[in-house]
């Protein structure tokens, strides 16, 4: 049987908060250590913003170039995760934020959990298209711009004589010959 440390974690976060609260108060007093915990937020709240739009903006640019935004996605993700900290009230919390704030950490987490993690995606060497509606450029289509399916025989099915499994219209194979 495998144990896992994180409901541990999970459940001890609130107590060692508590303690790292009544450690910090006395070291510096009450309102300095509240003053820090408003400022540790209020910075959250700006690296989630900052961070976001500079994420969107990163993948945009990767799938511009033709790269693999893994690298981006992961990097702006552990912002992200950061600003979260951050915002939380907590010196702990604020301690692991500000830990993944630094390129190097990032980097030692994302070698450290990056073989666990598997990021799957359609791209071509053009990239991905930013707005569209199918989301990746490289879907097959047929000459007329609609999507193509390519099934095999043992995946097709038809629920009625008149029904496509994709649509409310008649298939056109099902419509009179003239």
């Amino acid at each position: 049987m495998r144990f896992s440390f994180l409901p541990v974690i999970v459940l001890m976060m609130p107590i060692l908060e508590i303690a790292g609260f009544i450690i910090v108060g006395k070291a510096i007093g009450l309102w300095l250590t509240l003053a820090l915990i408003v400022f540790t937020s209020f910075l959250g709240l700006l690296i989630l913003r900052l961070g976001g739009l500079s994420m969107v903006r990163n993948l945009q640019d990767a799938g511009r170039a033709g790269r693999q935004p893994a690298d981006e996605l992961v990097n702006g993700a552990m912002r992200v995760i950061a600003g979260i900290l951050l915002f939380l009230p907590g010196f702990i919390t604020d301690i692991i934020g500000l830990l993944l704030l630094s390129p190097a950490i990032r980097r030692f987490f994302w070698k450290t959990f990056g073989p666990r993690v598997v990021v799957a995606g359609s791209f071509r060497q053009s990239g991905f298209e930013a707005g569209a509606q199918s989301g990746f450029r490289n879907e097959p289509r047929d000459a007329g711009g609609s999507k193509v399916v390519d099934l095999g025989e043992e995946e097709f099915h038809r629920d009625g004589p008149n029904n496509s499994p994709w649509s409310n219209k008649p298939d056109d194979r099902d419509l009179p010959k003239p």
